[in-house]
């Protein structure tokens, strides 16, 4: 490998953000920390830029600018704020690969613009394709800007598909770990409260993605990512429940073969391999013991408890505009069940209603896509007394 690649953290301070710059801080003659963005923690904004001296840091509440601002008067960082911001600065030359790692559809804009600048993205937002995959592909096309998934199981995928471009894929098999009521029922599900859904058995997540992770739809989002990401038909996408997180996700080609990426769940790698792609890096993460007994288990899903991996595959096979709605209406029940506002089994209840009730659209363009989204939160948040 040749030269410092610069690194855009787009989302520095959540779970990938914090962990991609600990990938950084331990390879400092390979990467280095140009740009980091927050929404609103800014205080680890602050600390993460006197640790890395970037070139730009971007918070995104706006009321905190000069907080930032003040704090980093004695170093040459550059600030900026708002939502705007992200994308003037996603546009910017000073760095090489973007990390976007902004949770949610608000990741959406910057990821689209650096695409549009023919920048590399390693791509931990999944909502980005979810929401609006066929133009976000396409335009990745149109400019040569190459996307490389960070989520574990599609690097996973995209590792197993490594030099194998002339090979067709009869499916792949993305796992799923079943959360932390793998196995239980509604009667269970129903008094499920905020801090036992946040507790994941292998993982070590953000808020959103641990309880999308709990009711199986951050699989559902996995299986329309991987659509786009792999450009497959809905029917070459399955889901297998994988409790011990060691096989991230598999191949199986026209042949009957199938390939399987393994380690132990820790989303450094994924993050590392994405930023020194083509390379593998050296690293000093935990290694799977094969010596230790242990056994690989695999079962189908249960779709009828967990109905919003149902919904997904639903949104998967309709397309159009439907995953979007799927993907704003979840936003807006997750938040509302981290708030305490509504329970563990009405997040699918939100999706399902909104879902119904939006208006399909078949080939949208991307303001459509921005309509619906905003319809489908507005609709979801009528539901539920904020």
């Amino acid at each position: 490998m040749t030269g410092t690649k610069r690194i855009a953290v787009f989302g520095s301070t959540g779970s990938i953000g914090t962990q991609a710059l600990q990938v950084i801080a331990a390879n400092p003659s390979l990467f280095s920390a140009e740009v980091l963005t927050a929404h609103t923690n800014d205080e680890l904004l602050v600390e993460q830029a006197r640790q890395f001296n970037p070139n730009i840091v971007v918070i995104g509440d706006e009321k905190k600018y000069h907080k930032v601002k003040e704090a980093l008067a004695a170093t040459h960082v550059k600030v900026f704020a708002g939502e705007d911001a992200l994308v003037e600065v996603a546009a910017m030359d000073c760095y090489d690969i973007m990390l976007a790692a902004i949770v949610g559809y608000a990741g959406l804009k910057s990821t689209l613009q650096a695409i549009e600048c023919g920048k590399t993205i390693a791509l931990a937002n999944k909502e980005t394709l979810v929401v609006a995959g066929d133009i976000v592909m396409q335009k990745a096309l149109e400019n040569k800007a190459p996307v490389i998934p960070v989520d574990s199981e599609h690097s996973a995928i995209f590792q197993c598909l490594v030099g194998e471009g002339r090979n067709k894929i009869e499916k792949i098999i993305l796992t799923a770990s079943g959360g932390p009521f793998l196995g239980k029922k509604p009667n269970f599900l129903v008094n499920v409260k905020r801090d036992h859904a946040l507790q994941h058995p292998n993982w070590s997540m953000g808020a959103k993605i641990t309880i999308d992770s709990a009711t199986l739809m951050n699989k559902g989002l996995e299986m329309i990512e991987a659509k786009w990401l792999f450009n497959l038909q809905p029917e070459q996408v399955q889901v297998l429940i994988h409790p011990q997180s060691i096989i991230h996700s598999m191949v199986m080609f026209e042949d009957g073969s199938i390939k399987a990426q393994m380690g132990l769940p820790d989303m450094k790698l994924p993050i590392q391999y994405a930023l020194a792609f083509p390379n593998r890096v050296a690293s000093s993460f935990p290694r799977y013991d094969f010596k230790k007994p242990n056994t690989l288990t695999f079962e189908e899903p249960d779709v009828r408890t967990f109905r919003n991996l149902g919904l997904a595959t639903e949104a998967l096979f309709k397309g159009g505009n439907m995953p979007c709605v799927l993907n704003a209406a979840n936003e807006i029940a997750v938040f509302a069940f981290l708030r305490n506002r509504i329970g563990f089994l009405d997040i699918t209840t939100v999706v399902e209603q909104t879902l119904e009730k939006i208006a399909f659209i078949e080939n949208p363009n991307l303001d459509e896509y921005f309509e619906t989204d905003g319809e489908a939160r507005n609709f979801a948040a009528s539901l539920i007394q904020m």
